[in-house]
């Protein structure tokens, strides 16, 4: 499997629009989509401010007003991330009673967020070292429950029959592991669209808790 840098600054780069401005947006979202970029592309560790800088056309005095540091930044794009898989998680829960189908839902969702947001999957993989302990801590704990959402719903599943699994720790890892993978080889031009690719992994997951119904 090609290295998760280059696969995906071969798909979003900063020289593709990854960091330029669109009318309307704000400097700061400039900022933040062009470290996504060039984070991915270089490393966080060989990404300067002066390369961002150079990524928004702005000098050095201009970027600190917008930014402290480049490791806020990077802290900022992972939680910025995982809020979002959590609240596409949360809203996909909340359309049904039915244990079976909010995991399905779930899943969806988890699966349409990684092949949507390539770069932010493939930054949250590679740089969680990259943070500094107090900024790694909080984006753990963020992760820890989001992976409890998927849990929940296993467990809930298990209890009410409606699910047969051996190990609902594991069947939760296979779950999530379905979406970042999803990250790794998914394109837009590719033979499925991001809703059918989505449908297709509920119908695995359904198969991976064994749906007895």
């Amino acid at each position: 499997m090609a290295d998760g840098r280059s696969t995906a600054a071969t798909h979003l780069s900063v020289a593709d629009g990854g960091g330029r401005a669109d009318a309307g947006r704000s400097r700061r979202a400039d900022i933040l989509d062009a470290a996504l970029a060039l984070f991915v592309e270089r490393g966080y560790a060989g990404t300067t401010m002066d390369d961002l800088g150079a990524a928004v056309d702005m000098k050095g005095p201009s970027l600190y007003k917008h930014v402290r540091s480049k490791q806020d930044l990077l802290a900022e794009l992972m939680s910025r991330s995982i809020h979002t898989v959590q609240a596409a998680h949360d809203a996909a829960v909340a359309t049904t009673d039915d244990v079976a189908v909010q995991l399905r839902r779930a899943v969806e969702a988890h699966v349409r967020f990684h092949a949507r947001n390539r770069l932010d999957a493939f930054l949250g993989s590679r740089e969680l070292g990259s943070l500094a302990p107090e900024h790694r801590a909080g984006i753990v704990r963020l992760r820890k429950a989001y992976e409890r959402s998927f849990r929940r719903l296993v467990d809930a599943g298990v209890a009410s029959g409606r699910f047969r699994v051996r190990s609902p720790k594991l069947a939760t890892f296979a779950l999530l592991d379905m979406g970042t993978g999803v990250a790794v080889w998914f394109r837009d031009d590719g033979d499925a669209s991001v809703d059918e690719v989505a449908y297709l992994y509920g119908d695995l997951a359904m198969r991976l808790v064994g749906v007895t119904d």
